[in-house]
């Protein structure tokens, strides 16, 4: 049993690791700013079952990754799930914070795919999984409806959280790394520039963050909540979870226009609305700050594969004669090259020039014969999960389980090292410098 300032909890031990799952860090009501939530201190809660997803549809990268778990879905879902060493000393301990994917729309700190067991296990670390507001309950934003940015304002909830209750699970508050991938990695990019933000955070690692969509301004949220409108015809406080679902899904189809070849998600943090400063002060704040961060950054070699790859039109452009794969690889590059590649490389040249030390990487392909190459996500299963957890998933095969495990070893032992000394100390993976064109290869 863990005793913080927020309450009591009772997780599960297994293999020397102590897992809390889905211990509530605040409460909101539908389009409500989240609000900090307290156990009554003198109760034990029971924290050895996972908890519920935020409401969602299914994740449109199944098809790299498989289907994960078909957990309960509620909008009372602003939680958190600690792994820690079995009998971690108070405040003993680095921490990482996880800020998981999924465009926005789908995912969850309590699935399986993020279990945290096995990297705890191996390098020592507090590891916090966040849940969050997802869609239009965290992102739509409508004067008369939604603030906006309440997903974000979820994120940062949890962190302070962290703050003041992970000393009791063996975490140091003052040791605290957030790391995320995708639309969590992108989530951490906007907390670089908030005020409120800076103090929660040291140190990031900053995976496949979808940098070149930026972040919205208030005309691209009026056009996305004008759609909506639209496609719901009804009040949205009042409307069922399903409804709204169904009119966020038909929302996604109008904004991605036709073929559906545009893979942004249509619900970002938008500037100037809290806690998500004007663009220009955004960039000042992240700046200004950079020579207290240490920040690991970087994304995967294939990336758009997990996206064009299952499309229907890809697949018949690559059954076209002498031109068919050439041309779909040089349309997935492009995309490539002006959502990730080009942008992660220049934010890097911003933070190192302003004074963070920075250190980049690209996840190649786990294997020659890998069906989607080093696609999106290929990241997660060398650092979360087991061997059953990612044992149907498309993008790892030929691989086995046992084999998935031993080629990642490398890079926990990274991620590792970078949460606990806040550097790497291998000399064949040297700090970035402004307009250096090197990164380190992974795995």
């Amino acid at each position: 049993m863990v005793i913080a300032p927020s309450g009591r909890w009772r997780g599960r031990t297994v293999e020397g690791v102590a897992v809390f799952h889905a211990i509530p860090y605040a409460r909101a009501d539908r389009f409500g700013l989240p609000q900090r939530r307290e156990a009554r201190r003198e109760n034990v809660v029971d924290a050895t079952v996972r908890g519920p997803v935020a409401p969602q549809l299914p994740s449109r990268l199944e098809s790299v990754m498989g289907v994960p778990d078909q957990l309960e879905q509620s909008e009372d879902c602003l939680t958190v799930t600690v792994t820690t060493p079995d009998g971690a000393q108070p405040g003993s301990l680095p921490v990482l914070v996880w800020l998981h994917g999924g465009a926005y729309l789908s995912g969850s700190g309590e699935w399986a795919h993020y279990g945290a067991a096995r990297l705890v296990r191996e390098t020592g670390m507090v590891v916090v999984s966040v849940s969050y507001r997802l869609g239009v309950f965290g992102y739509l934003r409508t004067p008369d409806v939604s603030p906006g940015n309440l997903g974000l304002l979820d994120q940062i909830t949890a962190l302070e959280w962290v703050r003041d209750n992970i000393e009791a699970f063996g975490g140091d508050p003052r040791r605290v790394t957030v790391a995320g991938q995708s639309a969590g990695a992108h989530s951490i990019v906007a907390m670089l520039g908030i005020d409120r933000a800076r103090p929660l955070f040291s140190q990031a690692v900053i995976q496949s963050a979808p940098i070149g969509l930026g972040f919205h301004h208030h005309r691209q949220a009026r056009r996305v909540a004008e759609v909506f409108g639209e496609e719901l015809g009804n009040d949205p406080r009042r409307a069922p979870v399903t409804d709204l679902l169904a009119a966020q899904a038909r929302t996604v189809r109008r904004l991605a226009g036709p073929g559906a070849l545009n893979s942004a998600p249509p619900l970002l943090p938008v500037h100037d609305i809290d806690p998500m400063p004007p663009a220009q002060q955004w960039h000042h704040n992240v700046a200004r700050d950079a020579a207290r961060r240490r920040i690991m950054i970087g994304n995967t070699a294939d990336e758009m594969a997990a996206f064009y790859g299952p499309h229907p039109l890809f697949s018949a452009m690559r059954r076209a004669p002498l031109v068919g794969s050439p041309l779909t690889q040089a349309v997935q590059r492009l995309v490539q090259g002006k959502v990730f590649d080009n942008p992660i490389r220049d934010f890097a040249d911003l933070l190192a020039g302003a004074g963070a030390s920075v250190w980049r990487y690209e996840v190649r392909p786990l294997h020659p014969d890998s069906p989607f190459g080093a696609c999106h996500c290929i990241d997660l299963p060398l650092l979360f999960g087991d061997g059953a957890t990612w044992r149907d998933a498309p993008m790892l095969r030929p691989l086995s389980p046992k084999e998935i495990s031993e080629i990642g070893a490398r890079t926990r032992r990274y991620w590792g090292e970078f949460v606990h000394t806040g550097r790497i100390a291998d000399p064949v993976w040297p700090t970035h410098r402004p307009k250096s064109r090197h990164v380190h290869a992974l795995p």
